[in-house]
């Protein structure tokens, strides 16, 4: 089934506060246009909107599903400056453009849902705490992502971010990928090809490589890896509140899980075997208990 990219244009924050040329982002759109209740979906940093075809393909019929690819990704743009991808109120100007667009389309207010996997969770918790947004955000639903980040699997994510390896065919691409996202937990061929096929960029010489722009890796670049604690932003959250963890990540640990169950937005937390970073929303079981929470 061909899946239609649609794309909008929005401003460009800096980082040093110049003028910039605004980009576009890409963004699926599935479901009935006219449905008031939105979900929002958002990738880890790396990935891509493609990601979220399964669960969006769960939730159509009870849902607008929009998911986005974050600037640098996908088929949104790159940034002609690698700073401004360290700069995080760029990702929330670029979420609330995109909401302000989708809200346009509607005569009265959208119920809005957000799912984000890893930084696509970051960003949607960050966002859900701005005050005097013209929107609010209904329920969040995180995959693998919490407010304090261990620096030991930053870097562990820096050892590979950044780098622009390139394969002679699509199956050593995939192969590799494979390798790198063994995390994600069992995938079906299936989903691993899907995955790829969304990921791969060919080349004019044949060879393969990602579809983001490797100078996404400038923050691990620029500053010492340490941990991240967004502690103080989590005790301003009062969203209803679901959390997928894979209980082998790293990125959340089980210390921090179990605190967001009893502080801020006080987490349900849904733990998954076999699986480390980050749960995909790809297998009917992740995606149930999704759709449960959405619809409930």
């Amino acid at each position: 089934m061909k899946i239609l990219v649609n794309r909008l244009l929005v401003p460009t924050l800096s980082v040093d506060g110049k003028q910039r040329d605004p980009h576009y982002i890409a963004y699926t759109d599935w479901g009935d246009p006219q449905n008031p209740h939105v979900v929002i979906c958002v990738h880890g940093l790396t990935r891509n909107c493609r990601d979220f075809d399964y669960l969006a393909r769960a939730l159509q019929s009870d849902c607008r599903v929009i998911s986005v690819d974050v600037v640098g990704r996908g088929q949104s743009d790159w940034l002609a400056h690698a700073h401004d991808y360290d700069y995080y109120p760029l990702y929330l100007s670029d979420a609330m453009a995109l909401v302000a667009h989708i809200q346009a389309q509607y005569q009265t207010k959208i119920t809005l849902d957000w799912v984000g996997i890893s930084m696509g969770g970051l960003i949607g918790m960050i966002l859900a705490i701005q005050p005097n947004l013209p929107f609010a955000i209904n329920k969040l639903i995180l995959s693998d992502i919490g407010p304090l980040i261990p620096a030991v699997a930053l870097k562990r994510i820096a050892d590979y971010v950044g780098k622009d390896p390139r394969f002679a065919s699509f199956e050593e691409f995939k192969q590799y990928m494979k390798v790198i996202s063994a995390s994600f937990g069992p995938l079906t061929e299936e989903q691993w090809n899907h995955m790829a096929i969304h990921s791969a960029r060919e080349y004019a010489d044949g060879s393969y490589g990602f579809r983001y722009d490797p100078r996404i890796a400038i923050s691990f670049i620029d500053r010492e890896i340490k941990d991240i604690d967004l502690w103080e932003q989590w005790d301003q959250l009062v969203n209803p509140t679901l959390v997928l963890r894979g209980i082998e990540s790293d990125i959340l640990t089980a210390e921090t899980a179990a605190q967001m169950q009893v502080r801020g937005a006080k987490a349900r937390i849904v733990e998954l075997p076999g699986v480390g970073h980050a749960p995909m929303l790809m297998d009917d079981e992740q995606i149930k208990i999704v759709r449960d929470f959405i619809l409930k």
